[in-house]
Order: structure tokens, then C-alpha cells, then sequence
């Protein structure tokens, strides 16, 4: 009984046919921004571990305290919060640092890879975003 056999040609074309599938697909799909780049997500926890450490200009708590403790404190230290940031990073790097009470710097940008941090305060949580410019 002789086996039923696919020819060697037929089936190097349907992997030929697959693998341009393939890659057509990716072209038209595109490619997900990859969060959480190492890179930066070990800048956003550094930003965030010196403005933990960092006095404000008012009050008596840290810099991340004040900015989460009130709308009131938030604006007070808004343009100094922003003024550190600037210090900090690299000249390359954007940033936003979201509170509940507000946020500070730029929007982020779809498509781009960023990394990501969050710090605990008594009054709330501060994300804290960057992403190269």
C-alpha cells in the first residue's frame, strides 16, 4: 500500500504563505509600546525615593506628603515639586506625577515605551511616570 504524500513544494509554500501572514500582520498590527522598560522604571523610583526624602517648602512632612495631604498643599507645592523633578532627571527623560489632588508635568504620550513607580504616603499614592523625550 503505497502512502498518500504532499510534495515537498506544496508544503514549503504553505509555510511561505504562513510566514508572510505573519509578517504582514505585525506591520499592520504594529508593535504595543513596551511599559515598564527597566531603564526608566528604576528612574521613576529613584525620582520617587528622593522626593520621599526631600523637605517641602512648607509644612513639616516630605515633599510627596504635602503634595498628597490637601488641593491647598498640592498648589502650594506644585511649581516646586516640578522645579526638583527638572533637577533630578536626566535631560532626556519627561515625567508626570499624578496625585489625587492634582498632577504635575506633561501628559504621556501613546506609543512610547515609559516606566512607572508608585509611592505610599499617609494622605494617598503618587504615580510617577517618565519616559524619554
Amino acid at each position: 500500500m503505497r502512502r498518500a504524500q504532499l510534495s515537498l513544494s506544496a508544503v514549503e509554500a504553505g509555510v511561505g504563505v504562513l510566514l508572510v501572514f505573519a509578517v504582514t500582520t505585525g506591520f499592520v498590527l504594529g508593535n504595543p509600546a513596551s511599559a515598564g522598560d527597566a531603564q526608566l522604571d528604576a528612574y521613576a523610583t529613584d525620582l520617587g525615593a528622593v522626593l520621599a526624602n526631600d523637605a517641602p517648602r512648607h509644612g513639616d512632612a516630605t515633599r510627596l506628603t504635602e503634595v498628597t495631604r490637601s488641593p491647598d498643599g498640592f498648589d502650594r507645592e506644585a511649581d516646586a515639586l516640578a522645579n526638583r523633578i527638572v533637577r533630578v532627571l536626566p535631560e532626556n527623560l519627561m515625567y508626570r506625577v499624578e496625585t489625587e489632588h492634582g498632577t504635575v508635568g506633561y501628559p504621556r504620550p501613546d506609543g512610547v515605551a515609559y516606566g512607572t513607580a508608585r509611592h505610599a504616603t499617609a494622605y494617598g499614592t503618587v504615580t510617577i511616570w517618565v519616559w524619554y523625550a
